[in-house]
């Protein structure tokens, strides 16, 4: 993966190799490329969560843009606390369904074929040519 996205970086013209060396140290994948490459797929997904709850909280507190200034207020649901409760309402079910199958039913969506017994002299069917 590191190797992939070093390269990747290195192919943009004119700043391809400065920004490799800023953001991997380097096209060589050793212990400080690595330890990079992991503290970004690590924080990624907190920081995308984030934005995303701000966005929808600004979204939800102001609507959405109204260019010809009519004043419709008197049809609209406020949009915030009404839909910013169902939104965290909706997240937490969804959690709490996902987490309830990870911790009650760990292999619901395993394969079966994952507890058959191994037979170290036999070749699986699945890989024999």
């Amino acid at each position: 993966g590191a190797t992939v996205i070093t390269n990747l970086f290195s192919a943009i013209p004119y700043v391809g190799q400065a920004l490799t060396n800023w953001i991997w140290g380097g096209f060589v994948v050793c212990d400080a490329t690595l330890k990079r490459f992991y503290v970004l797929h690590m924080y990624m997904p907190f920081v995308l969560a984030g934005l995303a709850g701000v966005h929808l909280f600004y979204l939800h507190e102001t609507g959405s843009n109204n260019p010809l200034g009519i004043d419709d207020s008197g049809d609209l649901v406020p949009f915030h606390p009404y839909y910013s409760h169902k939104d965290f309402l909706g997240i937490l079910i969804m959690v709490g369904l996902l987490i309830q199958v990870v911790l009650l039913e760990p292999d619901f969506f395993g394969s079966p074929e994952n507890f058959i017994p191994a037979n170290p002299y036999k070749t699986p069917l699945h890989i024999q040519p």
